[in-house]
């Protein structure tokens, strides 16, 4: 993961030293050469995705300066990644964050375990009346996390909760309900002792108002200072992903064309998914950048 942007890009390369001094730890090394077991704990993950996409848009920066966005948002942890875009965050506070966010999502994942899981092909409104339904029943909480594209969004709380969840939802018309590979339930009330230790360290961090404009996760609006920053990271964790309205805000800015960046491609599909009309790049190698870089 990264190891051909940091080997092509001096500002890659930069990005991921200063990182690594910040962190006590060759992030490089661990993004390239794993071992997957601690580039996939989550502690290291957030960092790791963090920094990537930073590195990506600063190179990008770098050999085009005027290639300035006109909306920018980000998916959960993603977020953060768009605030430091959106020049609200500054890098290295936001490496600090990240790390501080992982941590505390890992320890309340140790102390109230939950689980999350997929369903496609079942509309929000359905979904949520099923989460209600199974959480009274197994009197533990079950949510709607991300609303990720029509057809297809997360659920997630206590992990009885969660199956009885899954039952519920096939038998509500659901084409397929999927239990993740994740051992925590974000985005969901079972967060609650990590959103209230992360409010600290966020009221702690420098913010400015962004000076690009950021579709927020929570209210799918703008932020439009710094205290909505704050206040919107304040709710992150315990709160649903607004992805399709998100998304539908900028495509009813104007935005036609979307780049993400970071390791993978995933957004782009969900942007898609969400409007057929959008364009949809992903910016995750080497190769892609600079290919964005004589595009821009």
């Amino acid at each position: 993961m990264g190891a051909d942007v940091i080997a092509a890009y001096p500002t890659a390369r930069a990005v991921f030293e200063e990182a690594s001094d910040i962190l006590g730890f060759d992030l490089a090394a661990l993004c390239a050469d794993g071992p997957d077991d601690a580039l996939n704990d989550t502690i290291n993950t957030q960092p790791a995705l963090y920094v990537m996409g930073v590195a990506l848009l600063r190179s990008l920066r770098e050999a085009r300066p005027d290639a300035i966005p006109a909306l920018v948002a980000g998916h959960s942890l993603g977020e953060l990644t768009a605030l430091t875009a959106a020049g609200a965050l500054a890098f290295a506070d936001g490496v600090r964050l990240v790390r501080e966010r992982g941590r505390l999502m890992a320890e309340a994942g140790r102390q109230q375990p939950g689980a999350m899981a997929a369903i496609l092909g079942l509309d929000t409104d359905a979904v949520r009346s099923v989460c209600a339904q199974a959480a009274q029943q197994a009197g533990r909480p079950l949510v709607l996390a991300n609303d990720n594209c029509p057809g297809q969004v997360v659920i997630s709380g206590d992990d009885a909760a969660l199956e009885l969840g899954m039952t519920l939802a096939k038998e509500a018309g659901a084409k397929r309900a999927i239990k993740l590979a994740v051992s925590i339930a974000a985005h969901s009330p079972l967060m609650q002792s990590a959103s209230t230790a992360f409010n600290a360290a966020v009221a702690a961090t420098p913010f400015a108002a962004p000076s690009t404009p950021i579709i927020a996760n929570v209210t799918a609006q703008r932020l439009e200072d710094a205290d909505a920053v704050r206040a919107e990271l304040g709710q992150q964790l315990t709160q649903s992903v607004r992805w399709t309205e998100s998304v539908q805000a900028m495509r009813a800015a104007g935005i036609i064309q979307f780049y993400e960046f970071g390791p993978k491609d995933v957004l782009c599909g969900l942007v898609k998914r969400i409007d057929r009309e959008a364009a949809a790049t992903p910016i995750n190698s080497a190769a892609a950048l600079s290919a964005l870089i004589e595009r821009v």
